[in-house]
């Protein structure tokens, strides 16, 4: 019994430190699950609802395997939104996703989502024009861009008043942005990660060329301010040509900066290519989970010792 229970609280504690990382500048981040903007297979309840997404137009749900905002046909629209604003000031966001078809020619990519507005369709990949907020676009059709690698992950900063140029695929509503190719029918499982902390840091990390590879796609220590209500959304449309675009999962979490040093981040924004990330914080977790794997065994030792002598003084009488 002893030792069961002694096995169960190291097993807690060691959860415990699996919320906690190290960034690159020494700061220590807490990290809490939103569970409000986190969804995961099978995405729906008995009643075939989701308590925290609403979804429509012609996206798809298969409970075992995605969310597919639009299929690999021509003119359709679909979304995902929250139905609950995000009202954490500091916040990063994991999203799996899949994009692919049997055609060679494809598009157009789809689009997250971080707006006053939510669910409503639009020419800007499924949404509406003019928004107040946040669209990170993954566009893969190249409309007219010259001297651009497509396809293309850009960031855009939305008033209201500003429309997104389809034409010139957003070049001069450009916050930041990078060339992805081999994001379509990636041989790993696709991911994106937005990191945000209010004033300090934007950054957009992407995998898609090796698993835990994660490839900076840009970064800035000015970043734009975010509708204190904003939804999060994920749309698609397709024209005359088309793709699926799926999302497999979605993972939200609240960001504490615990003992603030530094400012989180760099001043990479627009221009800055794609790099991958430092490697040097990774060390302290190294160390922690030595740290945790012996006091386990140690643990198991002590646990297995007294229940051996236990047993010895049993058998002698």
């Amino acid at each position: 019994m002893w030792f069961s229970s002694s096995l169960s609280a190291l097993w807690l504690a060691t959860l415990a430190l699996g919320a906690v990382r190290t960034d690159d500048e020494g700061n220590t981040i807490k990290s809490i699950g939103l569970r409000t903007h986190t969804l995961q297979q099978p995405y729906l309840d008995s009643d075939m609802q989701s308590r925290w997404y609403d979804f429509g137009g012609d996206t798809v749900v298969r409970t075992d395997a995605y969310i597919r905002l639009t299929s690999n046909r021509p003119s359709q629209m679909g979304w995902l939104w929250s139905k609950v604003p995000l009202t954490a000031t500091n916040w990063e966001i994991e999203v799996e996703f899949k994009i692919g078809g049997k055609d060679t020619l494809f598009g157009d990519g789809f689009a997250m989502w971080l707006t006053k507005q939510r669910a409503q369709q639009g020419p800007v990949f499924g949404s509406m024009d003019y928004f107040e907020g946040l669209g990170i676009f993954f566009d893969t059709y190249k409309n007219n861009r010259p001297g651009t690698v497509f396809p293309y992950v850009m960031a855009m900063v939305g008033d209201g008043k500003t429309s997104y140029d389809k034409n010139t695929d957003g070049k001069l509503q450009e916050f930041a942005g990078c060339s992805a190719r081999g994001i379509r029918h990636s041989n790993v499982p696709s991911k994106f990660r937005l990191t945000y902390f209010q004033d300090k840091q934007l950054k957009l990390e992407l995998q898609y060329k090796n698993e835990n590879d994660w490839v900076l796609c840009f970064e800035t220590n000015e970043p734009p301010a975010i509708p204190t209500v904003a939804y999060l959304g994920f749309s698609s449309e397709t024209g005359e040509l088309s793709d699926n675009h799926d999302i497999v999962s979605i993972s939200a979490k609240n960001l504490y900066a615990s003992n603030p040093v530094s400012t989180p981040g760099s001043s990479r924004k627009k221009g800055s290519g794609p790099r991958k990330n430092k490697k040097g914080s990774s060390w302290t977790w190294f160390l922690l989970k030595i740290v945790m794997f012996a006091i386990v065994a140690g643990g198991a030792y002590v646990g297995y010792t007294a229940w051996r002598t236990n047993n010895l003084k049993r058998s002698r009488f």
